[in-house]
């Protein structure tokens, strides 16, 4: 395979992935009005592919354009060499646009309005690759209204390839006919021609040089007398000039083997426009749909510090269950040892008083009524119990207050409707919608709120009274204890029998008692002050979790979504602009006739324009 070959199927597969990626675009529906407009731009494009496809065997449609008085009708029958359309210079002759094509066309191929032109048939050379249409001029005064010279303009070159744009001395500064170029230049193939070549002087450096300072591509610039070259065709005399060299550009660039590159070229350019105008049509709304994140941000952060706060509350009402499992849990970590019994005796003194008031007990009676005082704590410590459960499932069941919710729909419906996203996205029941998620988020929140309970107390028992830790605690408590045990033996088996001290009065073990008693509870105190410090920021924490997760999809999820989807869907577009522009260059040089390269932003049409252009296209 050559490789001229080998670039033509290159750019071949670039357009139809091009095509392939527009239409996955092009397919998804949106809520935002913006991408609802690009959306349709995009199919429109799209059934403009469809057009080229459906023509790709048909000759080029080559129209006229220019200025009142500019010789397009003239130039028209010098490329025929026949007498096709007629000609003036004073005022607008061509009123209804003349096609003029070879006698074996299918004119009906192309989809032009027939009914609404003059059809000239006529058997030239040139005819046999191209159409050629002679349209109205544009530069007229009157206004664009239904059957005005610029709605007849306006509706025959979305149909074209290629424009011959013709001017002379006194036409090519018109503003008028340079605005019209600007719209007309979209998707076609651009040949610059002075006429006149007999009674103008020659202005094509300095056009050269104004086409180029409004971004045209400009390869060549013919002067050419029309009428001479008509005189020649007619006498059957050979073309000289710049004639000739209009005409071999025409013969060669737009013979058939040229079809496919220069409609593939006004292909790329016309979507290279489409989706230049999408995206600053997009750029101008976009700031919008970023306070509508900002808000949602703002207002879910809001929302989730009241239900945090709330949550926090009712879990520090329960904070005493907290308490008594970590101690709990400390104590099953350490097992036996002196400290760890003081734990114990802490964390059950109630039971442990009432016990020891049995002791007490003289009579059946006393008996009886210590034995009801026990049975009333253990039944108080059930009702505790089981009143911390159920204020977890009020927990569970906690939500936000409809005036919260409806206040922050509110504000946040404000921000959806600056940036003309669908109502329906904030309005769409958030109040029913939060309930019945509140409903299935009940059944999980036990579990889960049991879950990260127990995670935090053994996270804190495990963190809290480590190695170094308990030996804070264990040596003071350990070493007391020895001197209370150890120095009365070494008393009575030693120092009294061989030594001859007295023994330690009944006092010493009073006053060691009491002593250890002090230091037992001072350190029991203290650790318990430990354990409690990490636990109200381990409460807070918890109840920051479990507000996210019961608004984890936010109090508006399909807004939300719809911002991420609109995120996504504009990140796509710049990527197939930039696609664009990485192909557009060598595309456009393998249809080397003049182009707009890049038209300024300024002159980019209105929505409804384009969307039309695209339609007849």
């Amino acid at each position: 395979m050559s490789v001229p070959q080998l670039a033509q199927l290159t750019m071949l597969a670039q357009v139809d992935e091009l095509v392939t990626r527009l239409s996955r675009w092009s397919e998804a529906e949106t809520p935002w009005e913006p991408l609802q407009y690009c959306r349709a731009v995009v199919r429109q494009l799209l059934g403009r592919v469809d057009a080229c496809r459906v023509r790709l065997e048909a000759p080029l449609l080559v129209a006229t354009f220019g200025g009142t008085g500019t010789g397009k009708s003239t130039l028209v029958n010098a490329l025929v060499g026949h007498e096709c359309t007629a000609s003036g210079r004073e005022r607008p002759t061509t009123l209804l646009a003349v096609v003029v094509a070879h006698p074996e066309t299918d004119l009906e191929a192309l989809g032009l309005p027939l009914d609404e032109m003059q059809v000239v048939r006529r058997d030239a050379g040139l005819l046999r690759d191209v159409v050629i249409i002679d349209c109205p001029d544009p530069d007229t005064t009157e206004a664009e209204t239904p059957g005005s010279n610029l709605a007849r303009v306006h509706r025959l070159l979305p149909f074209c390839d290629v424009l011959l744009y013709t001017t002379t001395q006194q036409k090519y500064r018109s503003a008028r006919v340079t605005g019209e170029l600007a719209a007309a230049a979209r998707g076609c193939r651009l040949v610059f021609v002075q006429t006149c070549a007999d009674l103008d002087s020659d202005i094509r450096e300095d056009w050269r040089r104004q086409l180029a300072d409004n971004d045209y591509h400009v390869p060549d610039l013919f002067l050419i007398d029309s009428l001479r070259a008509l005189r020649e065709q007619q006498a059957g005399q050979r073309p000289t000039g710049d004639f000739a060299l209009l005409l071999e550009l025409l013969s060669t660039q737009l013979a058939a083997s040229q079809r496919t590159q220069i409609r593939r070229a006004n292909l790329v350019d016309l979507v290279h426009d489409a989706l230049e105008h999408c995206r600053e049509h997009i750029d101008r709304s976009w700031p919008a749909v970023l306070d509508v994140e900002a808000g949602l941000d703002e207002q879910n952060r809001r929302v989730l510090g009241v239900l945090a706060a709330s949550l926090r509350d009712e879990l520090q009402d329960i904070r005493s269950l907290w308490e008594r499992r970590l101690l709990d849990a400390v104590t099953q970590r350490w097992g036996f040892s002196p400290f760890a019994g003081m734990l114990r005796v802490y964390n059950s003194l109630g039971a442990w008083v009432a016990s020891a008031g049995l002791f007490r007990a003289r009579s059946s009676a006393q008996m009886a009524l210590i034995g009801a005082v026990q049975g009333a704590r253990w039944v108080l410590s059930k009702q505790q119990e089981q009143s911390a459960e159920e204020r977890l499932e009020r927990i569970a069941a906690l939500g936000l207050d409809a005036p919260l919710i409806q206040e922050t729909r509110l504000v946040v419906a404000g921000y959806a409707r600056q940036a003309r996203l669908a109502g329906d996205l904030v309005d769409g029941g958030s109040l029913d919608r939060l309930g019945q998620e509140a409903v299935r988020v009940e059944d999980c929140f036990l579990g889960d709120a049991a879950r990260q309970i127990d995670a935090i107390i053994s996270e804190l028992a495990h963190r809290r009274s480590g190695l170094s830790v308990r030996w804070r605690y264990e040596a003071p408590l350990a070493a007391l204890l020895a001197y209370v045990v150890i120095w009365p033996g070494w008393n009575f088996f030693y120092l009294h029998p061989w030594r001859g001290q007295p023994l330690i009065s009944v006092d010493f073990y009073i006053h060691g008692g009491i002593f250890l008693a002090l230091l037992s509870a001072g350190l029991v105190m203290l650790f318990a002050r430990r354990l409690r410090a990490g636990l109200d920021g381990e409460i807070t924490a918890m109840a920051g979790r479990l507000a996210q997760g019961r608004v984890s999809s936010g109090l508006f999820p399909e807004l939300a979504r719809a911002c991420r989807e609109i995120r996504r869907r504009k990140d796509d577009l710049e990527a197939l602009a930039a696609f664009v522009a990485e192909i557009r260059p060598e595309i456009s040089r393998a249809a080397p006739l003049g182009a707009r390269i890049a038209p300024p932003k300024a002159e980019l049409p209105a929505p409804a324009r384009t969307a039309a252009v695209a339609t007849h296209r």
